[in-house]
């Protein structure tokens, strides 16, 4: 009983020290999944196309690849708060002009602008988790930055059906949902983590370091950034009428959210790729039943619930396995390195997926989706069973 209160009390303090932190996290998700979700619908209602539209996909995550790159020095310099009220003021920025300028090649730049402000911005929130925990309660306490960072998300959404799609409102909101992500931050007392131990992305290092969940971040990557870039444009393109569109979407947020604590919990008491060879082998199950039925209404819905119930909890197990074998002064590399990673396959999924789709239909979005997860459960066990050259 008392090691069990210790237990606990330490959890409470963790809690605590990052709760501020978890209130800018969910007005920022909320801002930034709202046009996430709307710049795909709007471009394909303004006739951009579908190379153009996988473009935009694509050219927000290679803004947080570059992001990847820069935040260390950025956060060295300026420290974790300020860097912080940096990446938002450049966002709100980006943000505001989309409607002002709707053409492709400026919401190519604003898209890339988006990515690099929120490289910067998940560098510094997951990095302050990642200090702030210990191994026995890691995937909790990243589990509960997740379950705030999904249900933010799936709001941000669920938003979306309240506006016309053409009008300003819906980016109007989510600027003003970004500009209040700063001040739960600005006005806390918790103490900032320390400053990286090196300006410089070691990828390598973090690849021998971790080689699962390098891993795991680049398939989280290339399965998250193409399904958040197409999804809505799959559901468009099987029959759902565009105001139903984000009931899909959030479907799979919310299942997201309701899976990564369970999951976290689970992986502070088993070896994390033990749980994430179960979770990617069921989520390919599920992508693979939405490619073969593209199913509609509740089944649609259900479905997409099952596949953020079980794959979106990659990334949570991946920084959570890497995290476990990194001192506290290298958490912004982690946290940068693994990113790196995830933009990589973020940046080129969304072009094969959009060529996928145009050739063969809307539903090779999920066919991809689903060899990617049942390819990461396989490296996992090798990992998990020793048969990884590098390291166990």
């Amino acid at each position: 009983m008392p090691f069990a209160n210790h237990a606990e009390s330490l959890a409470l303090k963790s809690l605590s020290n990052i709760a501020a932190l978890l209130a800018s996290v969910a007005f920022l998700i909320a801002g930034g999944s709202l046009v996430n979700l709307l710049a795909p619908i709007r471009a394909d209602l303004e006739g951009f196309g579908g190379l153009t539209i996988g473009a935009l996909g694509s050219s927000y995550y290679l803004g947080m690849w570059g992001g990847t790159l820069l935040t260390p020095a950025i956060i060295r310099r300026a420290g974790h708060v300020r860097a912080f009220a940096a990446f938002v003021s450049l966002g709100v920025g980006a943000i505001d002009m989309m409607p002002v300028w709707v053409a492709p090649a400026p919401w190519i730049a604003f898209r890339i602008l988006l990515g690099f402000v929120f490289s910067g911005l998940y560098s510094i929130i997951e990095a302050w988790i990642n200090a702030t925990s210990t191994n026995s309660n890691r995937g909790a306490m990243y589990g509960t930055y997740q379950i705030v960072n999904f249900a933010a998300s799936a709001g941000g959404q669920l938003l979306l059906s309240a506006f016309v799609l053409q009008s300003f409102a819906p980016f109007a909101v989510s600027a003003s949902l970004v500009a209040l992500g700063i001040a739960p931050l600005a006005l806390t007392q918790a103490e900032a983590p320390p400053p990286p131990s090196s300006v410089r992305l070691r990828p390598l290092w973090l690849a021998k370091l971790a080689p699962v969940a390098v891993a795991a971040a680049f398939v989280a990557g290339a399965a998250n950034g193409a399904a958040a870039s197409l999804g809505g444009i799959y559901a468009l393109r099987i029959g759902v009428s565009p105001g139903y569109v984000p009931l899909f979407t959030s479907s799979i947020v919310l299942g997201s959210a309701v899976g990564v604590l369970p999951v976290g919990l689970l992986s502070d008491r088993f070896d994390r790729r033990l749980v994430m060879i179960v979770m990617m082998a069921a989520g390919a199950l599920c992508e693979f039943a939405l490619a073969a039925f593209a199913p509609s209404g509740w089944t649609l819905e259900g479905l997409g619930f099952a596949v953020g119930l079980t794959t979106y909890t990659l990334y949570t197990l991946s920084t959570s396995h890497a995290s476990d074998r990194a001192g506290a002064a290298d958490m912004v590399l982690v946290a940068a390195g693994l990113l790196f990673a995830y933009c990589i396959g973020a940046v080129l999924a969304p072009f094969i997926a959009s060529e996928l789709m145009t050739v063969f239909g809307p539903r090779a979005l999920f066919v991809q989706n689903g060899l990617l997860h049942a390819a990461m459960a396989g490296f996992a066990a090798v990992g998990l069973f020793r048969v990884n050259p590098w390291r166990r």
